[in-house]
C-alpha cells in the first residue's frame, strides 16, 4: 500500500527559541538560518533535514517523543549547555537547556548530521507503530512487544523512528512533533480515514492542518503535491 504522507521535517517548542535553537543546530550538524519574525529555522542538505524551533510561552514539563542524536563525546553536548540525567550502558539520557529530554549516542566517527532516531512514547506501542508505518510508507517494521521500529522512511534525515512503551498516558500537547506533506486531492481525507483526527484547520496565515494520530499526538500536514 502507498504511503498516505511523506515526512516533511522536526518541530520543537521552546520557552527561550533563540537558545534552543543554537544549541540544536550545533548539536545535530545544522546550519542555524535565523528567525523570519517567528520561528527559528535550521538548515541541512536536503529539505528534510530542516528543523523549526518554535516559540511558546509555556516551559517545558513531561515528553512524549524525543530525539536521539550520534555525538563524539558526552562532554562536546555538555560544553553546547546540555546536562547528563542519567548514564545507561548503551546510551546516556541528557537534557537540552530548557530541560527537553533527549539521548545520546557516543559513535567513534559520528555522521555530520547527528540526528539518529525520533523516539514517541506509548502506553500502547504496537497500533501505534504499525499506523505511523502505514502512513510514513516505512520500508522496514521491527516489532516486539514493547515496541515498534519504522526504518527506511522514505525522505527521513534518521534511521528509525522508534515507539517504544511507557505507563504515563498522554497529558498535554508534544513539544516536538513532526510535520508531513500530503497529497491536495484526498490526502487530509485519507489520514482521517485511517484514524487521524483534525485539531485545527489551515488559514491564511497558518497554510497547514494540524492532526493527531489515534492516541492523541500532533502532528501539522501540509497539502502539496508530489513531483
Amino acid at each position: 500500500m502507498a504511503a498516505l504522507a511523506r515526512y516533511k521535517d522536526l518541530c520543537i517548542d521552546a520557552g527561550d527559541a533563540p537558545r534552543t535553537a543554537r544549541f540544536w543546530a550545533a548539536a545535530l550538524g545544522l546550519d542555524l538560518a535565523g528567525d523570519k519574525g517567528g520561528p527559528w529555522l535550521l538548515t541541512g542538505p536536503t529539505p528534510q533535514h530542516a528543523v523549526w524551533v518554535n516559540p511558546v510561552p509555556d516551559p517545558h514539563t513531561v515528553k512524549r517523543m524525543h530525539l536521539d542524536v550520534h555525538c563524539a563525546s558526552i562532554d562536546e553536548l555538555v560544553a553546547l549547555g546540555a546536562t547528563v540525567v542519567r548514564e545507561l550502558p548503551r546510551w546516556t539520557i541528557m537534557a537540552d537547556p530548557e530541560g527537553g529530554e533527549f539521548c545520546a549516542f557516543v559513535r567513534a566517527e559520528p555522521p555530520q548530521q547527528r540526528l539518529y532516531e525520533l523516539v514517541l512514547d506509548s502506553t500502547d506501542p504496537v497500533p501505534l507503530g504499525r499506523w505511523w508505518a502505514e502512513v510514513l510508507g516505512a520500508g522496514e517494521v521491527e516489532e516486539d512487544a514493547d515496541s515498534v521500529g519504522l526504518g527506511k522512511v522514505p525522505g527521513a534525515p534518521f534511521e528509525y523512528l522508534v515507539v517504544g512503551a511507557v505507563p504515563e498516558p498522554k497529558t498535554i500537547k508534544n513539544r516536538v512533533h513532526i510535520d508531513v506533506v500530503v497529497e491536495p486531492d484526498g490526502g487530509l481525507a485519507a489520514l482521517v480515514e485511517r484514524g487521524a483526527t483534525v485539531l485545527r484547520e489551515r488559514t491564511h496565515d497558518t497554510p497547514w492542518t494540524t492532526l493527531a494520530d489515534p492516541q492523541g499526538n500532533e502532528f501539522d500536514a501540509f497539502e502539496i503535491a508530489a513531483g
